[in-house]
């Protein structure tokens, strides 16, 4: 009987002010993002297995929560909302050429290792820009993601940009085999520097394709090293990455947000659909990324539709852990009204309570117990913040 007032590992019942806290930090982003001009869009917590498989980019198979159907359909529970978002985009727009804004939030679900101790379902909020290549819609998404932050209090953070096409373009240079591309790109996403080094090593490449290779590995890389990465690059595909990266960085200082940035040319995501920026956000108290996100052109184009698209998610659960750890909660200081009364004056407080609460106080009628006393519901009342009534 005991086991059943537990959860399983990866997930967690939620109540009372934390809970208050989540829907108020929802609600601030949200906020930003629609100021934007996103339209909200709500797609299903379960998709066919196809939507996440292998071809389209997203995570492993071995990581993703799979059921049959009645009629023996492969289902999963989404672990990313971008390739829904996509098959959407195109079954419903497959026409439109202007751009399209999509917001949504909900939860995804990955089944991690217990070993791991991260949550295996994760509530996010997200936004896509569909149909626009611009570098201006890069900008505007790393503009979203900081806006959004320090809406929702976050002082201290750090946006860091990295780009796939610079990595991609130094491989077909040294011509380096898909297999080997996917082995080099797993040891630099996890910074197992060191594997890389001596992998790089074992494939007897140029010396000056190593150097290279190895130079992605430096993470945070200031943005004024940028030139000479592009001075240094001798192929197409990495010098025309170089040059977006610091025509964005351009964008970005003169918005104002310059010193939010910082560059990592070691991000290679597990997601394989990212073909331009990949960008993730940082800040202290969390370990892990508090926001995700970058540009993928061809993803959905996988399900019918030609359209480069830009967008990322908020990790919702990490940005409320690093608000609580630096002591920048957004807990709720407004309490509630408590009436107690008894059964004879019901009438009264219940009138009472409906005049508080057309006046947008929240008020809550409690039925008094003799065998407590007063002293009982005071304290009650005085330890959650709230105020207490008598009638």
């Amino acid at each position: 009987m005991i086991s059943l007032l537990h959860t399983p590992d990866g997930v967690r019942d939620l109540y009372g002010e934390e809970l208050k806290e989540k829907q108020k930090l929802k609600q601030s982003i949200n906020q930003t993002i629609s100021l934007y001009g996103y339209e909200s869009i709500d797609t299903p917590a379960f998709e066919f297995f196809d939507v996440f498989s292998k071809d389209i980019g997203t995570i492993p198979s071995k990581d993703l929560y799979k059921f049959f159907d009645k009629e023996g359909n492969t289902l999963v529970l989404r672990p990313d909302f971008t390739p829904s978002v996509a098959r959407c985009a195109a079954k419903y727009f497959a026409e439109e050429t202007l751009p399209l804004r999509f917001c949504y939030e909900g939860n995804t679900y990955i089944n991690t290792s217990e070993l791991q101790g991260k949550l295996k379902e994760t509530t996010q909020i997200g936004f896509e820009l569909i149909n626009d290549p611009s570098i201006y819609a890069d900008a505007e998404s790393l503009i979203i993601v900081i806006e959004s932050l320090l809406n929702a209090g976050l002082k201290e953070f750090q946006v860091s940009i990295g780009e796939s096409n610079y990595f991609k373009g130094i491989c077909e240079e040294a011509k380096i085999d898909e297999e080997t591309e996917m082995k080099l790109r797993d040891f630099i996403t996890t910074k197992n520097f060191y594997a890389s080094k001596n992998f790089l090593k074992e494939q007897n490449l140029d010396n000056s394709f190593l150097e290279k290779l190895e130079a992605i590995s430096k993470v945070y890389l200031p943005a004024d090293e940028l030139q000479n990465l592009l001075n240094d690059a001798t192929n197409i595909r990495s010098r025309n990455a170089i040059s977006r990266l610091i025509a964005l960085y351009k964008l970005l200082k003169e918005a104002g947000y310059d010193k939010y940035i910082t560059f990592d040319l070691s991000m290679l995501s597990k997601y394989h659909y990212y073909t331009g920026i990949i960008f993730t956000a940082y800040t202290y108290g969390v370990g892990n990324a508090i926001v995700k996100g970058g540009r993928y052109d061809q993803l959905i184009e996988k399900f019918g539709k030609k359209a480069p698209s830009v967008g990322c998610v908020f990790q919702i659960d990490e940005i409320l852990t690093a608000l609580r750890r630096t002591g920048l909660s957004t807990r709720s200081q407004e309490g509630k009204t408590v009436i107690v009364y008894n059964v004879e004056n019901y009438d009264k407080a219940f009138n009472q309570a409906s005049e508080l609460r057309n006046e947008g106080k929240r008020t809550e009628l409690v039925l008094f117990n003799a065998e407590l006393g007063r002293e009982f519901y005071e304290k009650k009342a005085l330890e959650a913040g709230n105020t207490c009534m008598f009638i």
